[in-house]
């Protein structure tokens, strides 16, 4: 499996931004297609983003859609999620995952490889 480090998350006011990071280790980044998940207290893991292996190709939660940015740079080793126009409820922990599947699936099962997870918290 790769190994997945996640950075960037912080505390931000509502209409804010963060850019967080993902940097990815012990194998062939450009094999995994590349997913954000996040996760609130109480909450189950919620798909927030994916993107293909090549980057041509992105998927979006509707809560996130035209705020949220998936890119990556696969001779970085890195994925990143640029968030705009924050608001509260985006406040959650998240997740960078990977996936040898070629498809951009939505569902958490489908991700083998799991960050530790950043928090973001976002005050109203």
């Amino acid at each position: 499996q790769v190994q997945l480090v996640e950075s960037g998350g912080g505390l931000v006011q509502t209409g804010g931004s963060l850019r967080l990071s993902c940097v990815a280790s012990g194998r062939t980044f450009s094999w995994y297609t590349m997913g954000w998940f996040r996760q609130a207290p109480g909450n189950e893991r919620e798909f927030v983003a994916t993107i293909d292996r090549s980057g041509s190709i992105t998927s979006y939660s509707n809560s996130v859609k035209g705020r949220f940015t998936i890119s990556r740079d696969n001779a970085k080793n890195t994925v990143y999620l640029q968030m705009n126009s924050l608001k509260p409820e985006d406040t959650a922990n998240y997740y960078c995952a990977g996936t040898l599947r070629i498809d951009t699936s939505s569902a958490p099962a489908a991700f083998g490889s799991w960050g530790q997870g950043t928090q973001v918290t976002v005050s109203s």
